[in-house]
């Protein structure tokens, strides 16, 4: 009303009338299609998405899950697809596929192997985030956002029932504890059955077996100022955590399986206490539930192991949804997966993961039947350790039974002088990580040779430390270490030749024989990259496998030739942005089998 009565005003002084109404009609006119448009493009989405019929075809999105939750999650994505959704104008269709995360992990690194676990995927869903920080330690690109949580499950002690009974009934347990009993001969004295001998543990590789890792975890934090961790990587270096850590080592069954799922298959063949080898294994509930109940694909033993909550905080796996990131996701792909991951939030989808064995916060529901499992309540968790300090437990399990000889290998050319992080040059970083590894490791050999150009007459590289028992020669390592400093040059194919020949020469019976690169450069001079695979492929002898593993610096390494001198050895190709990566990736090397 007040816009028309101004309109009347300004005739009155002068101004025609009919430019003002024909200018008014032109812009009714003008909005009148702007808002006819928006409407029908409304109408025309709404009817797309109902009718499943979208303008740019349609998307797959293709997820890798954890055996634990896999079914689960295919059962979400059917629900997803009687929705008909639509992201970014395609039709979403959503394919899952059931992948240990140890194989996710391997492929999506070195070589995704199509003929055996189909096509890459756009997003994963493990078991725990120490997968998604291993992937981020290798290759930090590959992930497009940060992961996030959809459940949880606790790691619980799985034990015969008359082992868990006693455990229950005795003066409770917790993990923290766990150094001290399994280091006692006559553990089962505090349950009251001093007439079993020691409480032996299986602890599984936990650079493959998510819960020893947390379970390990766990046995630490009492090092922690209140308790409940974190673990630091200021801890680790600390001998009372040295210690801890050693007595775990130490305790180990000599019949310790490779996995859980055989830990477990062992101990429920023949029930009687220790009659396996060890009395228990740490393992995820939701596992143990689907072991007990035959739902994880095998058949359901003829009586159940049960599921012993420890006191304490709790160390609990929280099954992130990671997308990933790689040529082979588009942008369809990416939002597909941000509105999955959103849709498995949900109430009806979070009871699908609780009738699966899983915890969520929607609901308390259990599954029933359950036998084994108690569903005890959460209320206390663990503060897990961070990315850096996660590899580090493993980096320094891995070592701690004398089982590797590694020898490292550093570019000192001028580039490492580069900027490598916070105002700090790359060979800086590359030090401190080394340091902290030679201060952490509880034994094993190790070995310390630098690469350059002319550092010994002609020869570009040079010995530091020769390999040896870290124990005896951590000084010796940390002043080589200390010395490393950036010169020129960088003949990489001539020295890793060198060195991969004096270890061959010089190989550990019954240890794994590995060396490990640390640059940030291709080769510029010495031997072509041909020549060195070809007197590489000569150097080999049967029965002396060395493995070479690198740890490339920078946004765009030679990753080619890296890759391939890699996989020729059996290792692995870590790459880095900057010197900052360096630590979490080195650990990351180390304590993969």
């Amino acid at each position: 009303m007040s816009r028309h009565r101004a309109l009347r005003t300004k005739v009155r002084r002068g101004i025609a009338k009919w430019p003002v109404t024909v200018l008014a009609a032109v812009v009714l006119v003008f909005l009148g299609y702007l808002g006819y448009t928006w409407i029908a493009d409304l109408v025309e989405r709404r009817a797309a998405v109902e009718a499943g019929d979208c303008g740019e075809g349609e998307a797959v999105l293709r997820v890798s899950a954890a055996p634990s939750i896999g079914e689960a999650v295919r059962t979400a994505a059917e629900a997803w697809a009687k929705q008909r959704p639509v992201v970014y104008d395609h039709c979403i269709r959503v394919e899952v596929q059931s992948i240990e995360s140890t194989d996710v992990l391997q492929a999506l690194t070195q070589n995704w192997d199509e003929a055996e676990l189909g096509s890459k995927p756009h997003a994963w869903i493990t078991d725990s985030t120490l997968w998604a920080n291993r992937l981020a330690a290798q290759n930090r690109s590959l992930l497009a956002a940060a992961p996030e949580s959809i459940a949880a499950s606790p790691v619980v002690l799985a034990l015969p029932q008359d082992a868990a009974t006693a455990v229950q009934a005795g003066a409770g347990f917790r993990w923290t504890d766990l150094p001290a009993v399994a280091t006692d001969p006559a553990g089962w004295g505090r349950f009251g059955k001093p007439e079993w001998g020691g409480v032996r543990v299986a602890m599984p590789d936990p650079a493959t077996n998510a819960a020893t890792a947390m379970a390990i975890q766990s046995a630490l934090a009492g090092a922690s100022p209140d308790g409940k961790g974190p673990v630091t990587t200021r801890m680790l270096e600390l001998d009372p955590v040295r210690t801890t850590l050693g007595k775990l080592v130490t305790a180990k069954p000599a019949r310790t399986p490779a996995s859980t799922w055989q830990a477990l298959t062992l101990l429920a063949a023949d029930q009687a206490v220790n009659s396996a080898g060890f009395s228990a294994v740490p393992v995820f509930e939701v596992d143990l539930y689907r072991y007990n109940t035959g739902k994880d694909g095998g058949t359901a033993p003829a009586q159940p192991l049960y599921g012993v909550a420890a006191g304490g905080p709790a160390p609990v796996a929280d099954f992130p949804f990671v997308p990933l990131a790689g040529s082979w996701v588009g942008e369809a792909q990416l939002r597909a997966a941000q509105a999955f991951r959103q849709f498995l939030t949900e109430p009806d989808q979070q009871r699908i993961l609780a009738a699966a064995g899983l915890r969520v916060p929607a609901t308390n529901d259990r599954p029933k039947p359950a036998p084994g499992i108690r569903w005890a309540s959460m209320t206390d968790r663990l503060t897990p350790a961070d990315e850096t300090a996660t590899q580090q437990i493993s980096a320094t399990w891995a070592t701690a039974d004398g089982g590797q000889s590694v020898t490292v290998l550093v570019d000192t050319s001028e580039s490492m002088a580069n900027a490598g992080g916070e105002g700090r040059p790359r060979l800086d970083w590359v030090k401190q990580a080394l340091s902290g590894q030679v201060g952490r490791s509880l034994s094993g050999s190790m070995g310390l040779w630098e690469f350059s150009r002319s550092l010994d007459g002609d020869r570009p590289y040079r010995r530091l430390v020769p390999i040896g028992p870290v124990a005896t020669q951590r000084a010796a390592l940390l002043e080589g270490i200390k010395s490393l400093e950036p010169r020129r040059g960088s003949q990489l194919y001539t020295s890793v030749l060198a060195l991969y020949k004096n270890v061959v020469d010089n190989h550990q019976e019954g240890k794994r024989n590995r060396i490990v690169v640390l640059t940030d450069g291709p080769s510029d001079g010495g031997l072509s990259f041909s020549d060195f695979k070809n007197q590489l492929a000569a150097a080999k002898q049967q029965g002396r496998e060395v493995s070479v593993s690198i740890v490339a610096i920078g946004s765009d390494p030679d990753r080619r030739s890296l890759q391939e001198i890699a996989r020729s050895t059996g290792g692995t190709l870590s790459v880095v942005e900057d010197g900052r990566g360096v630590d979490a990736a080195l650990n990351e090397l180390l304590g993969a089998d």
